[in-house]
């Protein structure tokens, strides 16, 4: 199908969040015809979510602005399971506690994105609804749901995943308790839709055999229509995966990664990047990005200072996205130090015995070792307030501390931190 009829879908394909359906033609003709209620899951592996989660709570974003009741489903149940795809080796097992703690974090991002009811009210037919698998996978009785759903799934089809196949062809261990997870999160499906009449799984493509065992198990066991969605795997144009930088990864919350450094992952897309991340991850209107993509040469450097506000205002309010636009101009095109650039304490005592520059480029969180350090300061790529330094043994002492009493530390001509004497 290639041209929709629906909102929903025709927004879907405009902007390139389509990679495969189940059934397009039906589920086009059901989101025509009124509301979709549609779900995607996250599992609570670390305190925040990171921009490889992004094109997913995008599609969230896309289906409640066209008119459908977007649900977060929170995987406090999963995640104590751990999902093999995408893996090489079975995830770190993490506890109650430490579900919960990553929980609370990445509660708070989704509502920058979606219109929730206000607390305490019943919410309308289009307010998106938060929900924890835990609530219902914790509950199951393990003798009675193998009985119910353990006939609808079997070996030889599960082994066809590339989740499990990719696993075994690379002679690493798949444990049982892993390979239970696609029957729980197919149950998931089922649970939603006789609770919420959820009928639309949505997520990345690497989902798209566990969402594909969703849909069929409803079908078997409810004899209801539902539906899969996922969105292609996003990669930059060298090849790099979405969320990863050479500095760790590209945290939503800002207590894990501040709005100016998020701003500044987006201003350093490659060029050939930047319309399609304008198309997938802000709201602009196609014929302006048709225009901002088309600039050439160092023109094209202010459609990527649009990628970056455009896409930290939505994550992190105009306010923070206006003072990271900000901080970089001054700090690569005035010569001055922002205000915004990232501040780390450093005990003045500290500096006055001197600590050496490979130190600092660890303290700041440019290298995550002393080694890496040490090597990239011998690179030429260090600086201590805009002056290169070659000895990774260089102190960075109070004499180097300016008037407001920091001193600025710098990775190549991209990355700056500030060392503030306390």
């Amino acid at each position: 199908m290639t041209d929709a009829k629906s909102d929903f879908l025709k927004t879907v394909q405009e902007r390139g969040y389509m990679h495969q359906c189940t059934d397009l033609e039906e589920l086009d003709k059901k989101a025509s015809s009124g509301i979709v209620t549609a779900y995607i899951g996250f599992d609570c592996t670390a305190p925040s979510l990171h921009v490889g989660s992004l094109l997913p709570i995008m599609m969230l974003r896309t289906l409640q602005k066209t008119g459908h009741k977007p649900v977060v489903l929170m995987g406090g149940g999963t995640t104590l399971v751990g999902d093999p795809s995408g893996k090489d080796e079975s995830r770190k097992m993490l506890t109650t506690e430490g579900i919960q703690a990553n929980m609370d974090g990445i509660k708070k991002i989704f509502s920058k994105f979606l219109t929730f009811a206000p607390e305490g009210e019943e919410g309308g037919p289009t307010d998106a609804v938060m929900v924890n698998n835990a609530d219902w996978l914790g509950g199951l009785n393990y003798i009675d749901f193998l009985r119910d759903f353990g006939p609808h799934f079997t070996v030889n089809r599960m082994m066809a995943f590339d989740s499990v196949k990719l696993r075994l062809e690379r002679e690493q261990p798949l444990t049982f308790l892993e390979f239970n997870y696609m029957i729980l999160q197919a149950y998931d499906f089922l649970e939603l839709n006789r609770n919420m009449d959820c009928t639309l799984q949505m997520g990345g493509s690497d989902q798209w055999g566990n969402i594909v065992n969703g849909v069929e198990l409803t079908r078997r066991v409810d004899g209801t229509e539902v539906y899969g969605l996922t969105t292609p795997l996003l990669t930059t144009s060298s090849g790099a995966k979405m969320g990863k930088t050479a500095a760790g990864a590209v945290w939503l919350n800002a207590e894990q990664l501040s709005p100016y450094d998020y701003w500044q992952y987006w201003r350093n897309t490659e060029d050939a990047d930047v319309g399609r991340f304008l198309r997938l991850f802000t709201e602009l209107p196609l014929d302006e990005i048709a225009r901002l993509e088309n600039l050439e040469g160092q023109d094209i450097n202010e459609a990527k200072k649009v990628l970056a506000d455009e896409a930290t205002r939505m994550c992190h309010g105009d306010e923070a996205a206006r003072a990271a636009h900000e901080t970089a101009q001054k700090t690569f095109e005035q010569g001055q130090l922002g205000g915004d650039l990232p501040s780390f304490d450093i005990a003045r005592s500290e500096l006055e015995a001197g600590i050496a520059t490979f130190a600092a480029l660890v303290k700041v969180g440019f290298c995550k070792s002393n080694g890496e350090a040490r090597r990239f300061v011998k690179g030429g790529g260090a600086r201590i307030n805009d002056e290169q330094v070659k000895d990774e043994n260089h102190p960075v002492t109070l004499t180097d501390l300016n008037d407001d009493g920091v001193v600025k530390v710098s990775a190549g001509k991209k990355r700056h931190a500030l060392l503030r004497a306390v």
